[in-house]
């Protein structure tokens, strides 16, 4: 994929992306730093992200560590102070981590009440938290921008349509979870429609990663809606759910 130029606009923008440390968030972080951004490269285990973070370092990206863990709420609190206290602002967030557990495709009837917690603890609470820990941050840019990567999974009207490609693929904690990221970005995108900021759910595709070994996309392809909406213009979309350039139904 040809690197996005840098441009003088993106020149001073902060961007944190949750669940950095690997697969389609490490792409992101890499392709926004190539933009010109520069990256705080969020995960839970704070040697992994600097291990991470030094090798976009070692491309010349201006990429640095943090870690935020956005199942634990000290983590999310520590994580904002820190950027509060170096940057004073927060112009980009992507809610990238994810969980996808080891029994998702037992039936809706027989998934563990424990794994339906542990998604959504992930999935969609930390979400929430760590949207609501960083929006003082957020209003402080000039236009800041918020990207939930949900899935084509999250869809209630794919999963309901016998005509879909996903209408079989049935993960009940993590579909039902990624369709209340979903209901969330649109409660947020309406909270926030008469500001500078923008709130989008993205589709990254069907992706070659750890979590989707059967995936049909390159990464670097995976990320690129993220990133393109991570970059919205202000006569971009607001609340919207989002494939490359394809809105999805939800």
């Amino acid at each position: 994929m040809t690197a996005i130029a840098p441009t003088a606009r993106n020149n001073d923008k902060v961007a944190l992306i949750t669940g950095a440390t690997r697969g389609i968030g490490f792409e992101t972080a890499r392709q926004l730093a190539n933009a010109g951004i520069h990256v705080l490269l969020g995960g839970r285990d704070r040697e992994k992200a600097v291990a991470a973070a030094l090798k976009l370092q070692a491309e010349g990206l201006q990429v640095e560590a943090i870690a935020i863990d956005v199942a634990n709420d000290d983590s999310i609190a520590q994580a904002a102070e820190e950027v509060a206290r170096k940057h004073g602002r927060l112009d980009i967030l992507v809610n990238n981590a994810g969980v996808l557990r080891d029994d998702a495709q037992r039936k809706p009837s027989e998934q563990s009440l424990a794994t339906w917690r542990e998604t959504f603890d992930t999935n969609v609470f930390g979400v929430v938290a760590t949207t609501q820990a960083f929006l003082p941050l957020l209003k402080q840019a000039p236009a800041a921008r918020i990207v939930n990567v949900s899935s084509i999974l999250g869809s209630v009207g794919a999963n309901n349509d016998p005509a879909s490609p996903i209408y079989d693929i049935k993960l009940p904690a993590y579909n039902v979870s990624k369709s209340a990221v979903n209901a969330w970005t649109v409660q947020l995108a309406h909270e926030l429609k008469d500001t500078a900021i923008k709130v989008n759910a993205v589709h990254p595709g069907s992706v070659k990663t750890d979590m989707n070994a059967g995936g049909d996309l390159e990464v670097a392809d995976g990320a690129r809606t993220s990133v393109r909406m991570a970059l919205l213009d202000a006569d971009g979309p607001n609340g919207g759910f989002v494939f490359f350039e394809e809105t999805l139904p939800w």
